[in-house]
């Protein structure tokens, strides 16, 4: 016969969605300031233009991307409060339907016989535990991803901003604009290695396939800037 299993502890990854979120925002904060800078060492001589256009850049991106992972989690944290108050109610209006569906769910696992009948029993015997299982199995939410949205406005719009300037800092030290790009690039690409490689990890990815997508969209990304800012210029464009 069927028995749940005892408690026991597993090792998991703690804070594993404010980890996706500073990777998300480090992320995008290499690889937009990284283009930017790029494209305008095709067509401007100072390291000091460049630095300045890229930090007015990363304070901006900072403050879009932290104001999107606001609006997201508090979206998320409504929804969630919508969906559990229904849940509660379809359990306690039509308890029948939902007992079915729970059925449904184990059936769905394997689930039959005794077994299945035991396990429908003891998740519907506690209303608290039966909504729970339906918020999780029938929409795939769960409490644990409630959190303040001013928390994910700072991992994300902080992370961005230190992610972006890594790009920037090369043209501070550098002698002209072509070294700066030189230095800037060989910084930035590590930096998203080593955070596709921390993506992959966490998401059950091989390592080096991930590190490897990860830097090369923001070569390809600063490749693609740099070339057509210089066609540009080379057609007069803005000149």
């Amino acid at each position: 016969m069927f028995r749940f299993p005892h408690h026991h502890e597993e090792l998991h990854v703690k804070g594993g969605r404010s980890i996706g979120e500073a990777i998300l925002g480090s992320a995008d904060g290499l690889t937009t300031p990284f283009a930017l800078a790029a494209g305008l060492s095709g067509v401007v001589a100072s390291t000091g233009v460049v630095f300045l256009a890229g930090s007015a850049e990363m304070v901006a991106g900072g403050i879009a991307m932290g104001l999107g992972g606001y609006l997201s989690t508090k979206s998320y944290n409504e929804l969630y409060t919508r969906e559990l108050a229904r849940e509660y109610r379809e359990v306690g209006e039509i308890p029948e339907q939902e007992r079915r569906e729970v059925r449904h769910i184990f059936e769905e696992k394997g689930f039959a016989g005794e077994d299945l009948d035991r396990a429908v029993r003891v998740i519907t015997e506690d209303k608290d535990r039966w909504v729970k299982f339906m918020m999780h199995e029938e929409l795939g939410m769960q409490e644990e991803d409630l959190r303040p949205p001013a928390r994910s406005a700072a991992i994300v719009g902080g992370s961005y901003m230190a992610g972006a300037i890594l790009p920037l800092l090369p043209y501070l030290v550098a002698a002209n604009v072509l070294q700066g790009l030189l230095y800037s690039s060989v910084i930035t690409l590590i930096a998203l290695f080593a955070a596709g490689v921390v993506k992959g990890m966490m998401s059950g990815r091989a390592w080096l396939p991930s590190g490897l997508e990860t830097a090369g969209i923001g070569a390809l990304a600063a490749g693609t800037a740099y070339g057509l800012a210089k066609l540009l210029s080379s057609a007069g464009v803005g000149g």
